[in-house]
């Protein structure tokens, strides 16, 4: 039997999710850690927690199935995106990386609206300057930490210094390019128009490569570390949203990706550049050769869920609060949650938004609260589906669900009647890493492009459709709308 190995370094943990050449997930090793808020509003982590992680994924899934590692035909990496990781002439780490959630960056957000223009910035790089994309940090560093600034040579997304630490090879994928504000959408390259206007020289990013795209090799060094055989191929991967995509089958128009993890996105995939005009929405390269995608984020989905169980409810078992959820009626008895526990993007793109329970009495008990968090973020994810829909984006033929939040029975039925669409599952489970796999197969020759490996690998499970309750979310989220304009002023007093 021959196997890929797909490797997900996301905000949390880092997963190892081993596939055998029918597709089959046959062992997932799995690896957590944590992120550092030194001030509120910044997320940083150590890159050295990654590649520990990795290390520890690869042994924990070689040693749980008995695969040798000489049996693993590639590698596939996916990870969390817009991150900075920034290293010296001797690709040594200058600092802690800064995170994809980090809102630090709102007055380099206005800078580079300045120095490129708004509009032209959106007609190139496909997306508004906002405070989690990758440029901003460039520009962070630079403003308030000139020492180390003076000392980086190179710049690279998280999962890349992973990459690094394998092969010792710097590049990257077009899809996580894509979503540094530094790169062309439609040309699939780096803009050099965007970073003369920024002062970044072009000589620290990697180069870029599509996903199935072998990037370089396992060294010596990296395999007795692992367990990997050196020489194994790595493939260019894709950033996580883009590798979900290829996990759960969602790269052709008229297929979205609804992934509910520590984010909430919505994902569909076009065959060309496609701009929202006000920005709200991603504009992104897909890692699919020659496929792009628009994407709406929230920025606390099951995030959200996990902060209220964590702090409202402790020591409750998320199946419990599923429960309890169920038991109270459609619109939470009046309660809405806005889910901007960590700021807001898709629409607002608004890192000074806040959470809130609105609309409590004292006849609410837990129940309502946590139906109000499932439906707060289904509002969100609708708001998101609704940008894509303005957009152009009209063919929603099938919405293909993955990431922790989909295992709640009722939240994924709260999600088709607020969506107003069917909510599938498939085959595959492990969502990035998952896809990464897939790309590693493509990129070692088991199937001639990405879509051929997703027809024969991918099969449509459960269907959740929209009930008899889905008329009675109309009010809760016409209600919910309003709040964020009511509150904006306040969010920022």
């Amino acid at each position: 039997m021959r196997y890929v190995l797909g490797i997900d370094i996301s905000t949390t943990a880092t997963k190892a999710v081993l596939v055998d050449e029918t597709g089959t997930v046959v062992g997932v090793g799995t690896s957590e850690y944590s992120y550092d808020s030194p001030q509120p509003g910044w997320t940083e982590q150590d890159p050295a927690r990654w590649w520990k992680a990795t290390v520890a994924a690869i042994r924990d899934v070689l040693a749980a199935t008995g695969v040798r590692g000489d049996a693993i035909e590639a590698v596939g990496l996916t990870g969390q995106m817009h991150g900075l990781v920034i290293l010296d002439d001797s690709r040594r780490v200058l600092r802690p990386a800064i995170l994809w959630n980090d809102q630090r960056t709102e007055a380099e957000c206005d800078q580079i609206r300045q120095r490129v223009g708004r509009d032209r910035l959106l007609e190139v790089a496909g997306n508004d300057a906002l405070t989690g994309f990758t440029a901003p940090k460039m520009l962070w560093v630079r403003n308030h930490e000139p020492d180390v600034f003076r000392r980086v040579a190179h710049a690279l997304l998280p999962k890349d210094y992973v990459r690094l630490r394998l092969t010792d090879e710097l590049a990257t994928d077009k899809a996580g390019a894509a979503g540094t504000l530094l790169f062309d959408v439609a040309a699939r390259d780096w803009s050099g128009e965007v970073l003369d206007a920024l002062d970044i020289p072009a000589g620290w990013l990697p180069p870029t490569h599509e996903g199935p795209d072998v990037t370089g090799y396992v060294t010596n060094g990296a395999a007795e570390a692992s367990g990997l055989a050196a020489g194994t191929p790595v493939v260019a991967g894709g950033g996580d949203q883009a590798a979900n995509a290829v996990g759960v089958g969602a790269v052709m128009p008229g297929v979205v990706a609804l992934s509910l993890g520590t984010s909430g996105v919505v994902f569909g995939s076009t065959s060309a550049p496609t701009v929202a005009v006000d920005g709200w929405l991603h504009a992104f390269c897909h890692a699919v050769p020659g496929m792009w995608h628009l994407m709406g984020v929230m920025l606390s989905a099951a995030g959200s869920l996990r902060w209220y169980r964590d702090t409202l409810a402790p020591g409750i078992s998320f199946s419990d609060l599923d429960l309890e959820a169920s038991a109270a009626a459609p619109g939470a008895d009046g309660v809405i949650f806005l889910p901007y526990l960590t700021g807001e993007r898709t629409p607002h793109a608004d890192p000074q938004a806040t959470g809130a329970f609105v609309g409590m009495t004292v006849r609410h008990d837990r129940a309502h609260l946590t139906r109000a968090v499932l439906e707060g973020v289904a509002f969100g994810l609708r708001d998101n589906l609704d940008a894509m829909k303005a957009a152009g984006f009209d063919d929603v033929r099938q919405i293909r669900a993955s990431g922790g939040g989909t295992a709640s029975l009722v939240w994924r039925q709260i999600l088709a009647d607020v969506l107003g669409a069917e909510i599938v599952a498939t085959s595959t489970t492990e969502g990035a890493a998952y896809g990464a796999a897939m790309l590693a197969a493509v990129g070692t020759g088991w199937f001639g492009d990405v879509p051929d490996a997703c027809d024969r690998w991918i099969t449509v499970g459960s269907v959740t459709a929209p009930g008899p309750d889905s008329a009675a979310y109309d009010g809760p989220y016409d209600r919910y709308r309003r709040l964020y304009p009511a509150l904006r002023d306040w969010f920022r007093s």
